[in-house]
């Protein structure tokens, strides 16, 4: 029996486009003897064609499982997560809590804290009481400027000087009511793939090597001129760090399925830095999610079947759970 898989993408984000390719590179790689694949495409401004997902409390959906490939807000914050939870269909990646905690920057970077992890130094103004003043006297330029809830680059602004920070936090407050701003590290960055539910596993490194001052959206989207390394050009005994922190950023957000968790190395001091946690990482054929496990083994085909089965798996998990007295 073929499972029915439904694809969500699009969505409303500013990552509408990027979630396009991600969600037709999956599904051109799925095996069509083993999917039947139905195809769930949110439009910018919030319409889903076909129009019903969800259908009456006990009628049968004819979907098996669910692959949500939406990137950013109102899709890997927990928001369509929560609506496959109420229609009781078991998904691909994190849950609810998990999604939107490691979509929130700040959230993760608190989670992470708790958790002794390392984070760069840090700090939030909201979009009503922007003040480079403060900002700048708390962390001297240069510093990165980003919408706390946000991914792909979009909106991210590094800042040399007052003035660019202060149009850096304008830009940021048009993408969320909250911004941070986080003190600007010289060295390497660094990405590491991580796989699994109870027991998630971490991928061998890589790094990215940008064409431009740093790693935004036209570099990693438009101009196709990064390069990336796999094994990331770290010692033997800071690729094993990295992928321990990848493993303990995981769990510290309590997420299941995937996610990229992104690093910072300082080139001075050498201290590695976690930057953020994706949890729907870009899933093209080229992105570095799935380069990394088919550096390790784990081809893109094979990559989608086990993401599909750690979701059973957890539905399964769930259905044992008793909600009621």
């Amino acid at each position: 029996m073929k499972l029915r898989v439904a694809v969500i993408y699009g969505g409303r984000s500013g990552e509408h486009e990027v979630s396009i390719r991600s969600a037709r590179s999956i599904m051109d790689a799925m095996d069509p003897a083993r999917y039947d694949i139905v195809e769930l495409f949110i439009s910018k401004d919030g319409k889903w064609s076909p129009r019903a997902l969800v259908p009456e409390p006990d009628a049968n959906p004819g979907i098996d499982v669910v692959f949500p490939v939406l990137h950013g807000t109102f899709g890997e914050d927990g928001t369509v997560q929560g609506l496959l939870e109420l229609a009781g269909l078991p998904y691909v990646g994190a849950g609810v809590m998990a999604s939107s905690a490691a979509m929130d920057k700040e959230v993760t970077k608190r989670l992470c804290l708790e958790r002794s992890l390392p984070v760069i130094e840090y700090l939030v103004q909201f979009r009503g009481a922007l003040d480079a003043a403060a900002a700048e006297r708390t962390i001297p330029c240069p510093v990165f400027v980003k919408p706390a809830n946000l991914g792909s680059s979009v909106g991210i602004s590094k800042a040399h000087n007052r003035a660019e920070l202060e149009t850096a936090l304008k830009l940021a407050a048009e993408f969320d009511h909250k911004v941070i701003v986080e003190r600007s590290i010289e060295g390497q960055e660094i990405e590491c793939s991580v796989l699994g539910n109870d027991r998630p596993v971490a991928a061998t490194p890589c790094e990215i090597l940008p064409s431009r001052e740093f790693y935004d959206y036209d570099d990693k989207y438009l101009l196709d001129r990064t390069e990336f390394r796999v094994p990331a050009g770290l010692a033997p005994t800071e690729l094993d760090e990295v992928r321990r922190l990848a493993v303990a950023c995981y769990q510290a957000v309590e997420c299941e399925g995937m996610a990229r968790v992104d690093f910072l190395v300082e080139g001075a001091t050498r201290r590695i830095y976690i930057n953020e946690i994706n949890t729907i990482p870009g899933f093209t054929s080229i992105s570095m999610y799935p380069k990394m496990w088919e550096h390790d083994g784990l081809s893109y085909p094979k990559l989608i079947d086990r993401l599909i089965e750690l979701a059973l798996e957890r539905q399964a998990v769930r259905k044992a759970t008793r909600y009621a007295r």
